[in-house]
């Protein structure tokens, strides 16, 4: 069976980027989760599916956007709650503790995203990846405050590998008026 997987193409050409968008979804059986301009005039695809889906989509999106791409990246074995994330659809129904973590870039923020749900049981909130935000992204997530503490530390490390970190923060015990700010 193939394992779930995202891609991401990031251009400097909105006409690219509808293109490519285009031309991805009709080469392979991938779900746009993403096709919008970003901050700093960037348009940006977000894809996913299967590995082989994801791939050839991707494949097909970087040769259709040629010198409009500024960057791509294909996430391999993507937990399960990251799209949900992205999409804002996450069911959360009460906060315990909460961490937030901010990166430079959209990729880095998924993949320190899917390393802490993979490294401590809690719950994604959200995912906002780089649109009104100066091209940087960040996730929030809730749990109990020793599997923050753990997830944090695992997404910090990952984007400080990638040279994309730039902050955190943990919540011990939310006031209960960030209920209507987080969720």
């Amino acid at each position: 069976m193939n394992k779930p997987a995202i891609g991401i193409i990031e251009l400097n050409s909105v006409a690219a980027g509808i293109f490519s968008t285009d031309t991805m979804v009709k080469k392979a059986e991938v779900q746009v989760l993403k096709s919008c301009p970003i901050c700093a005039g960037k348009y940006m695809i977000l894809i996913n599916g299967d590995e082989a889906n994801v791939s050839e989509a991707m494949e097909s999106g970087l040769e259709s956007s040629g010198r409009f791409v500024v960057d791509d990246i294909i996430i391999y074995n993507i937990h399960e709650t990251i799209a949900p994330a992205i999409l804002g659809i996450t069911e959360v129904e009460n906060l315990d503790a909460v961490g937030v973590l901010e990166t430079f870039s959209v990729a880095s923020t998924i993949i320190a995203a899917d390393a802490a749900v993979k490294e401590a049981e809690i719950k994604l909130i959200d995912i906002r990846l780089a649109n009104g935000l100066g091209g940087k992204s960040y996730f929030t997530m809730t749990g109990e405050l020793f599997d923050i503490q753990s997830a944090i530390k695992r997404a910090k490390q990952t984007a400080l590998d990638k040279g994309m970190y730039v902050n955190d923060r943990i919540i011990a015990m939310p006031h209960e008026d960030m209920t209507g700010v987080l969720l």
